[in-house]
């Protein structure tokens, strides 16, 4: 994702409603079994999926809703435009 996040720098992700998502938004998605975060490029609400892509042009495929956990919110403390409304609340832990 460089130049948008470089290595090492903190970013914050929170929970997202996949269907609230905008191109250019950066996700936290599940791509073949791996957690990455992906710039979003594209949207297909009807198929209830999203295209994620890296910022140098290059598509790297289709996601569904339910392998997108996450939207950053921030970058080294600097928070992100356009992710108001986006998130959930954060997941509550069960009992022990």
């Amino acid at each position: 994702m460089v130049p948008l996040i470089r290595s090492r720098q903190l970013v914050v992700a929170a929970p997202v409603d996949p269907s609230k998502l905008e191109l250019g938004d950066i996700v936290l998605a599940r791509v073949a079994g791996t957690v990455y975060l992906h710039l979003v490029s594209s949207l297909d609400p009807a198929r209830r999926r999203v295209q994620i892509s890296n910022n140098r042009g290059r598509v790297n495929g289709w996601t569904s809703h339910d392998r997108v956990f996450g939207i950053c919110v921030a970058v080294d403390g600097v928070s992100r435009s356009g992710v108001a409304g986006k998130t959930l609340p954060p997941l509550k832990a069960g009992p022990e």
